[in-house]
């Protein structure tokens, strides 16, 4: 966008491939997708291709999920979500009975109705408020229709008799690093987004990277790989400069940093910019995770493109990491089989194909790193959790790439290995996310530790939010300095 109005834009990026988090292993000569694994609302990345003047359909092929995801309790026990909301009803209604289909129906609605209200006056406001959200909303009975000073857990309690259905939707929570048993009810937007469409990328989840680098590239943009941010630097009040690794000056009117806000707060870009915004508290991170990067051949259970293995004991494995700072002793296990098509089929044939898996951790790779003999047992518990659940795997252990809340810290410095910034615990939470504008005139933040939150969307809203107000404060700073000259902007 910033390319496109006319300014010239330099990206900043310390690894040798663009895309942060949206990052790739290569797993016997496989790149498995090792960020985030679910694509959805596909209206804000045509937004983005449409300003530069394409569309997605020529940079990326997207098919669209019919299966939504698969859920497992049990070997012989696990229903499937649909694109499709009749046809979850009806899968609901065979599993767990009619009344919790038609509860399941009312869920959707209401998880509908959350979202359209806080599409407007919250997750695209630039910087929303509680009382800006009341006056859109309108009466205080609408606010309380949403719900926000009930946790997630409690209100799918309303909803949902059946235990199971209960813990599957209150899955939502962790998709923002957060516990279903703090996290505000608002969550359930999430049911929505999902419901409203989960594409696949043909060529896996990276291409989306790779396809915004090549368009920001065609419009004029520098990338600089291998290369990162060592100071920002601040003259006359202002940002001036940004100092990199290997030396070098970049000058610069104006800065983006998509860095997590901990790690600015914490001074790894200068104490200049440590003051530019406020970090979370190392007890108000959300989830970290422990990954397992691996090609497999399955058994016993059918996979699909997204599958879900629940703990047997949901409560205790939030209290592990929340509460006792440890590895839960029961993990619920999220596996992506990337070979899976849009109907679940694999496209391996006989081949091992590959997988992800994920079991939530603690944020505290700063502060605790796991020992050997921790990684191992956790490795044993999630790998129990898929055999319970009548999944066996075939692997080799010197073929899968683990990594940790420590390895995550290394990677995103300041953080403990918290993956989404600030956990959304309690009715303010969100609101305590900053905003893009940095309290450092012409240094803007943006990415899912900042307002409207975690995840690939909420991520691209940001950032089209920094380069809005970017642009809004550089109309105004030429209208009142009309001889100031143009520079570079650096994305750290």
């Amino acid at each position: 966008m910033l390319a496109c109005r006319g300014l010239r834009v330099t990206v900043l990026e310390r690894s040798q491939v663009p895309g942060g988090k949206l990052r790739q292993a290569c797993v016997e000569g496989s790149a498995i997708d090792c960020g985030p694994t679910v694509f959805t609302m596909r209206e804000i990345f045509e937004e983005i291709f449409a300003e530069a003047g394409t569309t997605l359909a020529e940079h990326l092929t997207l098919k669209p999920a019919t299966v939504l995801a698969r859920h497992a309790w049990g070997a012989g026990e696990h229903l499937d979500l649909h694109a499709d909301i009749e046809t979850s009803v009806a899968a609901i209604s065979a599993f767990a009975g009619p009344a919790e289909g038609r509860a399941y129906r009312a869920f959707c609605a209401q998880a509908r109705h959350v979202y359209r209200t806080l599409d407007q006056p919250f997750i695209r406001a630039a910087r929303p408020s509680m009382l800006n959200l009341m006056r859109a909303v309108g009466p205080t009975s609408n606010l309380f229709a949403l719900a926000p000073f009930s946790t997630l857990w409690r209100t799918l309690g309303g909803h949902f008799r059946d235990p199971r259905l209960r813990q599957l939707f209150a899955r939502y929570a962790t998709y923002c690093g957060s516990s279903p048993f703090a996290c505000p009810a608002t969550l359930m937007l999430v049911a929505h987004v999902e419901q409203a469409g989960v594409w696949l990328v043909e060529g896996g989840m990276h291409r989306l990277a790779v396809a915004l680098a090549t368009l920001a590239q065609k419009r004029g943009v520098t990338f600089r790989y291998g290369v990162g941010a060592r100071t920002i630097r601040v003259e006359a009040g202002k940002v001036a400069a940004v100092e990199l690794d290997d030396g070098a000056r970049l000058t610069a009117d104006a800065v983006v940093s998509n860095a997590d806000i901990a790690a600015l707060a914490a001074g790894a870009f200068g104490t200049q910019v440590r003051g530019a915004v406020k970090a979370p508290k190392p007890r108000e991170r959300s989830l970290s995770a422990v990954t397992f990067a691996l090609k497999a051949t399955s058994r016993g259970f059918p996979l699909a493109r997204h599958n879900v293995f629940f703990s047997e004991a949901y409560k205790a494995e939030f209290e592990d990491i929340f509460r006792h700072r440890r590895l839960p002793r029961n993990p619920t296990v999220y596996v992506c089989a990337q070979d899976r098509d849009e109907t679940g089929a694999s496209r391996a044939g006989r081949e091992a194909e590959r997988l992800f898996c994920i079991v939530n951790a603690p944020p505290t790779g700063d502060t605790h790193s796991f020992d050997a003999s921790e990684i191992a047992q956790c490795e044993a518990r999630t790998f129990q959790t898929l055999e319970r659940c009548g999944l066996t795997l075939d692997w080799r252990r010197e073929h899968c790439t683990t990594t940790t809340p420590a390895d995550f810290n290394r990677l995103y410095p300041a953080t403990g290995g918290a993956l989404y910034g600030a956990a959304s615990h309690g009715p303010l939470a969100s609101f305590r996310r900053p905003g893009v504008r940095s309290r450092v005139p012409g240094l803007y933040v943006c990415g899912g530790s900042t307002h409207p939150g975690p995840g690939l969307p909420m991520a691209a809203l940001s950032g089209r939010m920094a380069a809005l107000s970017l642009i809004e404060d550089w109309a105004s700073m030429r209208r009142s300095q009309p001889t100031a000259m143009l520079g570079g902007i650096s994305t750290a």
